[in-house]
């Protein structure tokens, strides 16, 4: 099994044990690992849980929202970035069509 891999399975494990601890089902933690998709973002929900110890299946879920969100955002921003990157090179350098003027 690949690197990558085994640290998915490694933190999506921890994330169900942090759950069964406060009494939901493993389901759940199945379901939020596959949501949040990243070791790195599941185990900041793991912390969560371990940290606040929610009562309810709500505050998770809103939770793992929060965070998947935070997520998309910081991606969008690195699009956006990259996009006016290339944007200002354009600017700076023209096309690019070869003529030597």
């Amino acid at each position: 099994m690949p690197d990558g891999r085994k640290q998915w399975t490694r933190s999506r494990s921890d994330l169900v044990r942090a759950l069964d601890l406060l009494g939901f089902p493993e389901e759940l933690g199945d379901a939020i690992a596959r949501h949040l998709g990243s070791p790195k973002a599941i185990d900041r929900m793991t912390a969560y849980l371990h940290y606040e110890k929610p009562k309810s299946v709500e505050i998770v879920v809103d939770e793992m929202l929060a965070i998947r969100s935070e997520i998309d955002a910081w991606r969008e921003k690195k699009a956006s970035q990259k996009a006016n990157a290339a944007y200002n090179e354009l600017l700076y350098f023209g096309l690019g069509d070869g003529s030597d003027e």
